[in-house]
């Protein structure tokens, strides 16, 4: 079974729309759609924004579903001026910018667990493989292989991105995939990530993310769905 996590309704609703079988499961205030589509097995959810609601949601999904396998998907924002809105961001590792333990001499961005500590976390090889199998299968698609940086903050100003950049080597941001990863590795479950470029380093307001978060969303699912087996 694959398991899709989506931030935001318009993120997921593409893909439930073509499930048969649906069963709705709900937990934590969530719902779980379980179904088929393209002839697999996929349980999908909206898990809402930020990284408690992403890491909550992927621990629930697992405990619930058991997946063989977590994508996150959806929208995120640039970082490089090489991105440009519409482009596809496959994520090779992912980093927590806003992982703050500097002040007790850690470096920006590591996570401490009971037994380790981690720095960046990286995509299974396998689904980064199919995921680029799939962005060259969907005509003008522009995509990327690289670090994605997650933080539970909007990140708009253009300064921030490209200090983001700087520390990191990150080419896109966004609020949740840090930490599904955080939960995936720890439950050693193989996760991948794909975002569609909703607002670039130029042009980064909110107001021009909620002007072409649609039209991400819209590619974001596409490559979703061929990954699935369209």
């Amino acid at each position: 079974m694959t398991g899709i996590i989506c931030a935001l309704r318009v993120e997921v609703e593409g893909l439930i729309d073509k499930m048969e079988n649906i069963k709705e499961t709900q937990k934590a205030g969530m719902t779980f759609y379980s179904g088929t589509a393209f002839n697999k097995d996929i349980v999908a959810v909206e898990c809402g924004i930020g990284k408690v609601n992403a890491a909550m949601c992927t621990q629930v999904m697992i405990d619930l579903f058991s997946p063989d396998e977590i994508i996150n998907s959806g929208i995120a924002g640039a970082l490089s001026e090489e991105t440009q809105i519409g482009d596809v961001v496959i994520c090779r590792d992912v980093v927590q910018h806003d992982m703050d333990g500097t002040e007790l001499g850690d470096p920006l961005g590591l996570i401490q667990f009971n037994d380790c500590k981690v720095m960046e976390i990286a995509a299974d090889e396998g689904i980064i493989s199919r995921l680029e199998e799939a962005c060259q299968s969907v005509e003008n698609t522009k995509y990327e292989i690289g670090r994605i940086a997650t933080g539970d903050v909007f990140v708009s100003k253009r300064e921030r991105r490209r200090k983001i950049n700087s520390i990191f080597g990150a080419i896109a941001c966004e609020m949740e995939g840090g930490a599904i990863a955080q939960v995936c590795f720890r439950n050693k479950i193989p996760f991948g990530i794909t975002r569609a470029i909703s607002d670039s380093i130029n042009e980064n307001e909110a107001v021009d993310f909620f002007k072409f978060r649609n039209t991400a969303a819209e590619q974001s699912i596409k490559i979703l769905c061929r990954y699935l087996g369209d």
